[in-house]
């Protein structure tokens, strides 16, 4: 028959005193350096040329939301489309190498202040390699 003097020095207390506490850690340590040297490693990422811009609004003001376009300067449509986040930035990755493209914001249906904008001009971008351009793009309001 099991008494409950049977269980008596078998608690937790006499558990993490016997050495329990000292051995976790190391299993711990084991198993993270096995499972990262387990893990697949990541391709290496391939170089990429950046174009950041920011849309002004006719007050000076960046703006949020405003779809940008991006094309090549030799094609007709765009490449690629994002938009302008709440400090009016965008970014967008291109190709490496020596190109030239075309940034322009397509303001269909898009109102400040309750008047509908325009964009000043197209911006032609010159890439040349894995670099950064920097531009703005400026708005102002329609006619």
């Amino acid at each position: 028959m099991i008494t409950r003097r049977d269980f008596q020095g078998c608690g937790p207390r006499r558990f993490f005193h016997s050495g329990f506490c000292s051995f976790l850690p190391a299993v711990l340590l084991i198993a993270c350096i096995s499972s990262a040297a387990a893990a697949p490693k990541s391709k290496a990422e391939k170089p990429y040329a950046l174009i950041f811009g920011t849309v002004w609004g006719p007050d000076d003001q960046p703006l949020y939301g405003v779809k940008v376009k991006i094309r090549l300067a030799e094609d007709k449509k765009a490449r690629w489309e994002l938009y302008s986040d709440h400090r009016g930035e965008f970014a967008q990755r291109v190709p490496v190498g020596k190109h030239d493209y075309v940034v322009w914001a397509d303001l269909k249906g898009y109102k400040y202040g309750g008047k509908t904008l325009q964009l000043e001009k197209d911006v032609e971008v010159h890439v040349e390699n894995d670099e950064r351009a920097d531009i703005g793009l400026h708005l102002k309001y329609g006619v």
